[in-house]
This record gives C-alpha cells, sequence and structure tokens, in this order.
C-alpha cells in the first residue's frame, strides 16, 4: 500500500509517499480500506514542529528527536472495513465507515488500523470527503463544550470561526440552543451565518474586545483571546475556553478559576469514542455537517498540507484515495 511518510520536521516537501505493508488488525479493531482522510492542524503541527509557546522543549522527546515517532500521520479518515481483529463484534466486511485515529494518527494510507470503539457508521447522506472530516473539529468542541457546561440560550463567542474546529464550534453551539457570535475574516462571513451565527464580527474590521459587550461563554480557536483579553468580556459564571493556548496559559487556567470565580477550560481533548459515535447521529440527522475547503488527490497531499500551512482554508482539507495499490 501506498502511505504519505513524513520522513523528517519541515515544510510540506518533507513528506513522501512511500510503499508500506498493509497492516494487521489487532485485538479490538478494525482494518479499514481509507478512501479519504485529512490534513488537519495537528498534523501540520508535527510536520512542522510549529507548537504553541513553552511546549518546545516538551516536543522532541514526545513527538520524536529527528523525526516523527509516528511518521503516518492523518488523525480521522472514512473507508471501508476490510478485515476485524480478535473480539470485534458490531462491524462486518464491506461496512462504510469514519473512524478518529486521533493521537494514534495513520489515517494517511490507503489501509489503516483503528480500535473499534473509535469508529461509527458512515452517515448515509455523506460523502466520503465530508465523512474523513466528522471528528477533528467536532470532538474537539463536544469535548470543550462538555467541560465548559454550554447550556440553551447562552450567548457565545467562537473566536477564528472559519477554520476546522472554528465551523464546529459554531455549528455544535448553535445546535445546543446557543446564540453565537462568529469572529472571522470578512470573506468567510457568509459561511459563518449559513452555520446557524446570529452575528459576525469581521476580525480585519472590528475589535471584539472593545464592543463593551458580554457573552457567557467565548471560544478561542485563533489563540488570539486569552484571559487577559477576555476576562472584561465574560459574565458572571462566564467560561473562558481555550481551545489553542500555549503552556503558560494552560498552567495558569486553575489559578484564573479559583480567583475569579469564572471558568477557564483549557488542556488535552478527551478522545472519546461516545463522541465519534454522536457526531454520526448529529451527521444523520443533518445537523452537524463539515465544511470542506478543498479536495486533493493522495498524490498531491503536499499540496493539501500548503494548504493548511497557508493559514486561508474555511472548514478541513481533505486528501481522496484513488485505487489502492498493494
Amino acid at each position: 500500500m501506498r502511505a504519505a511518510v513524513c520522513t523528517r520536521y519541515g515544510p510540506p516537501e518533507v513528506v513522501e509517499l512511500q510503499e508500506r505493508p498493509v497492516p494487521s488488525p489487532g485485538p479490538g479493531e478494525l482494518l479499514v480500506r481509507v478512501r479519504a482522510s485529512t490534513v488537519s492542524s495537528a498534523d501540520r503541527r508535527i510536520r512542522a514542529l510549529d507548537l504553541p509557546r513553552g511546549f518546545g522543549p516538551l516536543a522532541r522527546p514526545a513527538l520524536g528527536f529527528a523525526r516523527p515517532r509516528r511518521p503516518v500521520l492523518g488523525t480521522e479518515l472514512a473507508g471501508d472495513v476490510v478485515a476485524l481483529g480478535a473480539g470485534v463484534t458490531g462491524f462486518a466486511p464491506g461496512d462504510a465507515v469514519f473512524a478518529f485515529p486521533g493521537a494514534g494518527l495513520g489515517a494517511h494510507a490507503e489501509y489503516a488500523c483503528v480500535r473499534a470503539e473509535r469508529a461509527a457508521p458512515k452517515p448515509s447522506g455523506l460523502d466520503w470527503s465530508q465523512a474523513a472530516a466528522l471528528c477533528f473539529g467536532g470532538t474537539t468542541m463536544l469535548d470543550f463544550y462538555r467541560r465548559g457546561g454550554l447550556a440553551e440560550g447562552e450567548r457565545v463567542l467562537v473566536n477564528g470561526a472559519s477554520g476546522t474546529v472554528g465551523t464546529a464550534a459554531v455549528r455544535l453551539a448553535c445546535d445546543a440552543g446557543a446564540r453565537v457570535t462568529g469572529v472571522c475574516s470578512a470573506d468567510a462571513a457568509d459561511l459563518v451565518r449559513a452555520l446557524g451565527a446570529e452575528r459576525v464580527i469581521d476580525r480585519g474590521a472590528e475589535d471584539f474586545a472593545r464592543s463593551g459587550e458580554l457573552w457567557d461563554v467565548i471560544v478561542d480557536v485563533a489563540g488570539t483571546a486569552p484571559w487577559r483579553r477576555s476576562a472584561p468580556l465574560l459574565a458572571p459564571r462566564g467560561r473562558l475556553l481555550l481551545v489553542l493556548a500555549d503552556l503558560p496559559a494552560m498552567l495558569s487556567a486553575p489559578w484564573h478559576t479559583w480567583v475569579d470565580g469564572r471558568r477557564v477550560v483549557a488542556g488535552p481533548v478527551a478522545e472519546r469514542g461516545e463522541d465519534v459515535r454522536r457526531l454520526g447521529e448529529l451527521a444523520a440527522a443533518g445537523r452537524f455537517v463539515p465544511v470542506i475547503d478543498r479536495v486533493y488527490p493522495f498524490e498531491a497531499i503536499r499540496d493539501a498540507h500548503a494548504r493548511v500551512d497557508s493559514g486561508r482554508k474555511r472548514g478541513s482539507v481533505v486528501v481522496r484515495m484513488g485505487d489502492p495499490q498493494h
């Protein structure tokens, strides 16, 4: 099979298509023929070794010194079940599924093994590209909204509302009955409104921090709304969800919560199988459909990485596999 291998840290050119053996599923795993995957911000950060402030000294021991320890990137996929590992029930060869390897990576290949509890039936109304893009942004925001206690009727500000996680933040908050304001560039305003936002703030023309408004929940996906900027905008009992935060911000989150009483939620996202299944249910009901920026053939995966590097994508960047090579 072909796999996109990250041979060292660096620009998109460090990614190479190589021949690798088709893996065999272990106990509790599915072997999936991958039809589509995405190049996420996590893939870009690992490939480029570009991490938020404070994480640099921790990166190489955790990820690998000269090159990524897991050189085949890719956090999410959609495809057909080929084989079952020992103990797997509820799936059969030929089933169309979507799955979330998450931190385990490995989705940038023509075949991948995934934990069965991280897979779910592909919603029939979604194509392969949409199904592949369900999990990265969706699981992130289901986890943050759960930790943040999002409630119906609350006012939510999403800073960075047009990327993979930002569009999921807008859509899932609207689905929960919240009143959403999105902050994004002017050319993404129509998209964010179409996702359900009541209002859109053009980040190039207006500083939301000077609006004088109060929000119950502020979601910072862009990394430009830390506590010092967001605190004056939080209502009593408000919550700041730091989806993108540096190490000092994560470490200080409990302190701000204890001293101020308004909560700061930060830190790693819990990767739960029930969230994967929940996203499948929402997608099947038409309540959550991922936004697709562009679709690239697997052979052009370097171009997909470059698109993510550009910072101009809207939603998810997808790579589609052709006929697999054994």
